[in-house]
């Protein structure tokens, strides 16, 4: 019989060789697993810290489900001030003051300027009780103000200081009617005018703002401030205040188009212009199409990063976020509570211009601008008149053009042929008792410019391109009886939110003298339907909204900034994005 003790021994030593083995993997996986939970820890931590992580997507501009409920007001502006921004200075800088004071013989007349921008941004002012610094142009401004050149306003009751800047004819001329009007002006605005640059008119620019800047600095509480610079004639003060007062929050505001990148490489100091704006914490347009421009002329001019993603630009060690913020206008307008119904307004605008009960009103209002397209609209009421002949003597057009940079060649040229087509159009059309074309070149009041939109039966607005437009949502809010009809440009920013107007190409007299036809006889249950929509629209985009998304921006900066300082961080500058290269890193770990 064979000895088969081996085989038993055998197999016993393999059995406990098998369990040796056994324990070691376990114990081998405990200490993997151990390590993995520390490293898991260790990434958790990573992913808690708070001032890296980016704006998410629904808080830019103010687009969230909650604000587009909320009602904006001025309360909710002083709410936001309150809770968001407490002890927080706000100050605004823009070319034009909302409040001069002129000679008028031995008085001193105060005037509130028709402007978009005053419209916009005095009601934040006011709720903001912040400072307000503007070129002092008014011929008795220097009378009124104390000896740091500051006035408070407005008169009848103030809230908040105007702190006004003295200009030389020479700095005027170079940096307002020069570089600004001259240059900027039709270089942004596609609307075929050659823009001329000077280098005189760059030194002057550059001087000024370096004024500005020096004021801001001056009127500054702490080194903090919210700035908010207003406009094209400031494209370099945001980097010059970024030198002086690194935490500031700098919210740039370019209240006019940017051109695509192409149209803006005619400009000769480009790169200085998109640097010096690139000072800003964040750089505002009306559309999301500007902003594009703008993006895509940093990248082909300036060695920057760009995360589209997030609209952002890192360019020296900052970053500077590009955001759309559709401006508007109050609401409801305090024009309306100092004005009757409708049906007196339309008496006494037609007494006043001498236009019989039944001829339909069309009207035009805005400053004296080749970029308003007013020859545009004759254009179309000559093509409504030439084939539909039954309208001569039913239908007239008042345009109100408020005289605008009248000391340059291309507004006197355009002033010059605005009277002579109007000219033309009534020796062909017009007749005892009928004027087809009213022009008027003075400066109206903001009241006085309601009740003619009360008064018209459709109103034109045919920029040949616009940043946004705000006679158009003026016309809208006007009408509280849900009537009239608005004929807007596809060129002009408000085309993008008033989308039952009758949108129309400018350039196309053809189509505008048809569409001014459909105007003319649309039915009232359209007409009301179509005012409806577009008065919830400016109701809920209002200027109070406009200006809330802004602050509501600036308080997460600065926030941010805070928690970096918290941590230990140094904030160098405001980081408001995480860059995909964080992301990369952060992930990796």
């Amino acid at each position: 019989m064979p000895d088969n003790t081996s085989y038993l021994v055998a197999p016993s030593s393999a059995l406990w060789l098998l369990v040796l083995v056994a324990v070691g993997i376990l114990i081998i996986a405990r200490a993997t697993m151990m390590l993995r939970a520390k490293r898991s820890r260790k990434l958790a931590a990573v992913t808690v810290e708070p001032a890296r992580g980016p704006l998410p997507e629904f808080a830019k501009n103010g687009q969230s489900a909650a604000a587009a409920l909320v009602q904006w007001s001025p309360e909710t502006l002083r709410h936001i001030l309150a809770t968001e921004l407490p002890d927080a200075q706000v100050i605004v800088v823009s070319n034009r003051e909302p409040y001069i004071h002129n000679r008028k013989g031995e008085d001193i007349q105060l005037v509130v300027p028709a402007s978009g921008l005053v419209s916009a941004l005095e009601p934040i002012t006011r709720a903001c009780a912040g400072t307000w610094i503007a070129y002092g142009g008014g011929s008795a401004d220097t009378l009124v103000v104390d000896k740091n050149d500051r006035v408070e306003v407005p008169p009848e009751n103030p809230s908040y200081t105007l702190r006004r800047v003295w200009l030389s004819e020479e700095e005027q001329q170079g940096y307002y009617l020069g570089f600004a009007n001259e240059g900027l002006w039709p270089l942004c605005h596609i609307a075929f005018t050659r823009p001329i640059f000077r280098a005189s008119d760059w030194e002057s620019y550059e001087a000024v703002n370096r004024k500005f800047a020096d004021t801001v600095v001056a009127e500054a509480r702490n080194e903090r401030p919210i700035v908010l610079v207003q406009d094209y004639h400031f494209a370099l003060l945001p980097r010059m205040i970024r030198e002086r007062l690194p935490e500031a929050i700098i919210i740039t505001f370019w209240h006019i188009p940017w051109p695509n990148s192409e149209v803006f490489s005619i400009c000769p100091w480009r790169e200085k212009i998109l640097e010096g704006l690139l000072g800003s914490s964040i750089v505002g347009f009306h559309t999301q199409f500007h902003c594009n421009n703008f993006i895509d002329s940093v990248d082909r001019f300036l060695e920057s990063r760009i995360e589209r993603e997030d609209s952002a630009i890192s360019y020296g060690g900052q970053i500077s976020l590009v955001h759309a913020y559709p401006i508007s206008i109050e609401w409801p307008p305090v024009q309306l509570g100092k004005l009757p119904d409708v049906a007196q307004c339309r008496q006494r605008v037609r007494e006043r211009f001498g236009l019989a009960e039944n001829i339909r009103l069309c009207v035009g209002v805005e400053r004296l601008d080749y970029t308003k397209g007013i020859l545009d609209r004759f254009n179309a009421l000559d093509e409504l008149l030439k084939l539909h002949p039954e309208w001569i003597g039913k239908v007239a057009f008042l345009q109100i053009a408020a005289p605008s940079r009248g000391s340059l060649p291309a507004y006197q040229q355009l002033h010059e042929e605005c009277l002579r087509q109007a000219e033309d159009l009534n020796q062909r059309y017009g007749r005892e008792g009928y004027t087809p074309v009213v022009m008027v070149t003075e400066h109206h009041s903001q009241e006085q410019v309601y009740e003619l939109y009360r008064a018209a039966d459709v109103c034109m607005v045919t920029s040949l391109h616009d940043g946004m437009n705000l006679v158009a949502k003026e016309f809208v809010a006007a009408r509280d009886d849900e009537q009239g009809v608005l004929l807007l440009s596809m060129f002009a920013g408000a085309s993008k939110e008033l989308l039952e107007a009758l949108i129309v190409n400018p350039y196309d007299a053809a189509m505008m003298g048809d569409v001014l036809l459909q105007a003319l006889t649309m039915s009232q249950e359209e007409q009301r339907q179509r005012m409806q929509r577009m008065r919830e629209v400016v109701r809920d985009n209002n200027v109070y909204r406009w200006a809330g998304s802004m602050l509501l921006d600036a308080a997460r900066l600065r926030k941010r900034i805070e928690i970096d300082r918290a941590v230990g961080a140094a904030p160098v500058a405001p980081r408001n994005v995480i860059s995909l290269l964080d992301r990369k890193r952060v992930a990796a770990l």
